[in-house]
């Protein structure tokens, strides 16, 4: 089924899927809102830290990261939930490997913090 809006319109209902999405995690997934609520923080402590803007980039830029992979995540579960309930090896495969990319952009954000904070808090 072909979508024929575009321009403007096309944009703002596409700015409102994603919002019911956003909306959807959060509702839907603790994982979600636990890292939210660590990237609120973490963001807060970003701004306040005394860097340069660039390491305040990586600094939030690392834990957005995260969200946008947990979203990913919980997106490949729904997915694989809706299809069915019954075991199968790449369902369950999928769900390890999604989980994975979370353990992934977490372990990441760690490192760009620890690393870009280390001389900040020597």
């Amino acid at each position: 089924m072909a979508n024929n809006t575009t321009g403007i319109t096309r944009i703002i209902k596409a700015a409102g899927y994603s919002w019911k999405g956003v909306r959807a995690a959060w509702i839907n997934e603790a994982a979600f809102r636990q890292e939210g609520v660590a990237v609120i923080i973490a963001i807060i402590i970003a701004s306040f830290v005394d860097v340069d803007a660039i390491t305040r980039v990586l600094l939030i830029g690392s834990v957005v990261l995260v969200m946008i992979v947990e979203i990913l995540n919980s997106a490949i579960e729904a997915v694989v939930d809706r299809i069915g309930s019954e075991f199968h090896e790449l369902s369950g495969r999928a769900k390890d490997m999604g989980s994975a990319a979370v353990l992934m952009a977490i372990l990441l954000a760690l490192f760009t913090w620890v690393s870009l904070l280390w001389g900040y808090f020597r």
